[in-house]
């Protein structure tokens, strides 16, 4: 076979050396890295369900402490989100201080020391501790990774490779359950589970340590006067070289003093108080990207115990993996026309469908419970109608909507939210569905989804084909 080669000319591997060149230089590396963060946080939430079954098994957790309550089950599941919601307050402090780049290195050791400790966790204690580092991590890859994207993705594909980290989501949490279901039935399976997620974290570590830092968080230093001006502006030059590659040509100098001259004009100069956060531009960014990620968690939530509801009854990991290839092909779909259709009529279409699938499900509960199939069309019109609107695009907007100096802030104030309602929805749901009753439930989300419609109508602006600057000059 090799002799085979060695007949055709070594000129005729060029192009293809080239082109493999600019793909590993251009979209994968840069776009690969960082989505990782996300890939390990699905992860976490599809292992999870599956740990949980392992350890509470008296034959199979291998562990003496397997008898667990249901408030030491609740904190296994959610030891990781409140770790999240620590590591979103620790972003606002840092995150401007350390960039992008640091603070996703920062996460992976996180994610790499949370998952050890998990895995070899020799009591109930330890393995709290465990999800809870882990969950820094998760909160700090959150906040980063969409920004570090988005501050290094050309403009015409920026909403596709952001939207790619919520694809990566999904991605992760159908392996989880897949992993979960292979390891199950393994004695001390829910260790095995935890402790694969460690490579992916030494791959991301290593990863972010090779790519270079954010041109704009850079240059964002450089104008505020947080170091010499010179070097920064060359810092960035060469971090666009190397981000971009060869196709960047010698436009990168050019590119450098354009973003400088946007953000002198929008005023990026000026650095932020904590109360200028809640004024003006910033605060027409905060109710823009805190709203849609508040809707965002809300819908997922209710559709993450309602698919659970329906699985109830059946093999729930086959049917947890078969809802997650489902939305594996619904983000594709919005991967691939994001930055084509744009983000608003994604959001507006996708929403309205989730109204109509929970008008469906309601009806199912109250009126329709001899019409079985009105209950599988309308779980899976929400889940797939969720995946092109609120799954990607909220952790989009998030990372585009924020001027640059709130970037780091405001975003770590959007991921707060995100967290935050997750771990709200996730206490109050099923005291609701006591309360109310499925159906009234159902009518109840449909009645938010509605208001999330409005909002998303007459507030949430359209950023498609726009720069970062020229979001914050025309939709602020």
């Amino acid at each position: 076979m090799l002799a085979l080669f060695k007949r055709f000319p070594p000129s005729l591997f060029y192009p293809v050396k080239a082109a493999l060149t600019m793909l590993a230089s251009c979209l994968l590396f840069r776009f690969l890295f960082p989505a990782l963060g996300g890939l390990l946080y699905g992860y976490d939430i599809g292992a999870t369900s599956c740990a949980t079954i392992s350890v509470e098994s008296a034959t199979l957790s291998g562990i003496s402490w397997y008898d667990l309550s249901s408030l030491q089950i609740g904190l296994i599941t959610s030891g990781s989100l409140y770790g999240a919601l620590i590591g979103s307050v620790v972003a606002f402090s840092i995150a401007d201080f350390i960039g992008r780049r640091r603070e996703l290195i920062l996460a992976s050791v996180l994610y790499l020391v949370g998952a050890l400790i998990t895995a070899l966790a020799p009591d109930f204690a330890v393995m709290v501790v465990g999800r809870f580092v882990f969950g820094i991590g998760i909160g700090l890859a959150m906040h980063a990774a969409p920004m570090y994207i988005a501050e290094t993705a050309p403009t015409k594909i920026r909403g596709q490779l952001i939207s790619l980290k919520e694809f990566f989501i999904v991605l992760g949490m159908v392996a989880g359950y897949g992993i979960g279901s292979l390891l199950v039935d393994i004695v001390a399976g829910w260790r095995y589970m935890y402790g694969a997620s460690m490579p992916l974290a030494v791959v991301m570590g290593i990863g972010m340590w090779w790519l270079p830092s954010s041109p704009r968080w850079l240059l964002l230093r450089a104008i505020q006067g947080r170091g010499n001006m010179q070097e920064l502006k060359d810092n960035a030059i060469y971090c666009l070289y190397r981000i971009r590659g060869p196709i960047i040509g010698d436009s990168a100098p050019e590119l450098v003093n354009e973003i400088l001259e946007e953000l002198a004009y929008v005023g990026e100069e000026k650095q932020v108080s904590f109360r200028e956060i809640f004024q003006g531009k910033c605060l027409k960014a905060l109710i823009v990207g805190g709203g849609v990620v508040l809707f965002q968690q809300v819908s997922y939530y209710f559709g993450l115990h309602n698919s659970a509801g329906f699985s109830a009854a059946s093999d729930a990991t086959r049917v947890s993996i078969l809802l997650g290839l489902l939305k594996l092909i619904m983000t594709g779909v919005a991967v691939l026309v994001v930055d084509r259709v744009g983000r608003r009529p994604l959001l507006l279409g996708g929403v309205s469908g989730m109204f109509v699938s929970l008008l469906l499900l309601g009806s199912y509960y109250l009126f329709l419970d001899d019409v079985p199939a009105a209950a599988v069309v309308g779980l899976l019109l929400y889940v797939g109608c969720y995946q092109v609107s609120f799954g990607p695009i909220g952790w989009l907007l998030i990372s585009e909507i924020f001027p640059l100096r709130l970037r780091g802030r405001g975003l770590s104030m959007a991921v707060l939210v995100n967290f935050g309602a997750n771990a709200l929805v996730t206490l109050a749901f099923s005291p609701l569905v006591d309360l109310l009753g499925s159906g009234l439930l159902f009518y109840g989300f449909g009645v938010i989804t509605l208001v999330a419609l409005l909002f998303i109508f007459f507030i949430v602006p359209e950023t498609k084909g726009l720069t970062l600057e020229e979001i914050e000059a025309k939709c602020l």
